[in-house]
């Protein structure tokens, strides 16, 4: 179904070329549309007219046509006027009315099959059969982008991000929850990963224009050559957004090829990390650290164990740093200035990041 917006655009663009006068009315009589108002009740009119065998007819000095979807009546449009000219323009009208529901048919038809791709809603013959019905090509390189805004998405926002991004026709722009919007970007065979860099970038920069202070984070996930394969791309880039949530919070793009090992640890059920957290700090946690001591931790994991480099980062002597090391060591019973130490350490921190988190989503 055509917005009623899009009809009355319709109309006053016809009206500005043709200067005639339009009405957009349902097959009740209900008005959807109009550059005029000249205060006529015409329900009864209407409903007379759909029940009529004819196509057109002369009612109350307007030309009255019906517009079909397929063999369904669906709009009635009225030409003010009934003269011969009148009339024709009021055919060119409603033949570009009956258009645009053509238009927006199969727009909705393949918004549909890109949604049930997404979700693996389809078997794979459907998958073919279906693409090849809606003109969509199976054999190219994909992937996809989703888009988080600080507010809940409406159709109005998503008709605004398809009006920014939507500059390829090959693209799809379309929405599976409340929360997200989903691109379906078609590419080249020379796009990789800088280049997809570069297209969550000028997408972020376009909707910050367009958005003002809301704040917008973008996933992708790696590319694919078959759209069989198109859920696979969506579910590694939701991933990648909710991976990215807990440990790249800083970050406002996030490429599921950059999660690392946040994506194994994502995947580990709680009372497993729980059980590893007791294992590696006898029942203590490192929240339980002060802030002194988690910045010194942090800023000589940044700085890949480098002593020199940390301490002179930190502005504190060497000696100093080696201290609280040393101190740390003997709390905890790992030595961060060893390798293996270290990474058991710096697992423990991200499974305790990651345990505080979807804590925080059961309130």
């Amino acid at each position: 179904m055509i917005s009623n917006q899009i009809l009355q655009n319709t109309i006053d663009g016809l009206k500005g070329i043709a200067r005639v006068d339009f009405c957009v009315l349902d097959t009740e009589g209900k008005e959807l549309a109009a550059t005029f108002d000249n205060g006529q009740d015409r329900g009864e009119a209407v409903l007379s007219f759909v029940e009529s065998p004819a196509d057109s007819q002369v009612i109350q000095g307007c030309q009255f046509f019906k517009i079909f979807d397929e063999q369904r009546l669906e709009y009635v449009l009225l030409a003010d006027g009934d003269s011969e000219d009148v009339y024709m323009l009021g055919k060119i009208a409603a033949f570009q009315i009956q258009s645009l529901l053509v238009a927006y048919k199969e727009r909705f038809d393949k918004d549909n099959f890109i949604k049930n791709l997404l979700l693996d809603n389809l078997l794979l013959v459907d998958i073919y059969n279906r693409a090849k019905k809606l003109h969509i090509d199976t054999e190219v390189k994909r992937v996809i982008f989703i888009i988080e805004t600080s507010h809940e998405r409406d159709n109005a926002a998503l008709e605004n991000v398809r009006s920014l991004l939507g500059g390829k026709s090959k693209d799809f722009i379309t929405a599976v929850d409340e929360k997200n919007i989903i691109v379906v970007k078609e590419l080249t065979d020379k796009d990789g990963n800088k280049e997809l860099e570069k297209m969550a970038k000028e997408m972020l920069d376009t909707l910050r224009n367009e958005g003002g202070e809301e704040q917008i984070r973008i996933a992708y996930g790696t590319i694919v050559n078959d759209i069989k394969e198109v859920s696979k791309s969506y579910k590694e880039a939701k991933l990648a957004l909710d991976v990215g949530k807990i440990f790249f919070d800083e970050k406002d793009i996030v490429a599921f090829t950059t999660l690392g090992i946040g994506r194994l640890i994502y995947q580990l059920p709680i009372p497993l990390c729980k059980m590893f957290i007791k294992e590696i700090f006898e029942g203590k946690s490192p929240d339980d650290f002060d802030e002194e001591t988690l910045t010194t931790i942090n800023k000589f994991f940044e700085n890949s164990l480098n002593v020199s480099e940390t301490s002179r980062q930190l502005y504190i002597h060497r000696n100093t740093l080696v201290y609280r090391l040393d101190k740390l060591q003997k709390s905890t019973g790992l030595d961060l200035r060893v390798f293996e130490d270290a990474i058991t350490f710096k697992i423990a921190l991200m499974v305790v990041k990651y345990m505080n988190y979807m804590e925080s989503l059961e309130f």
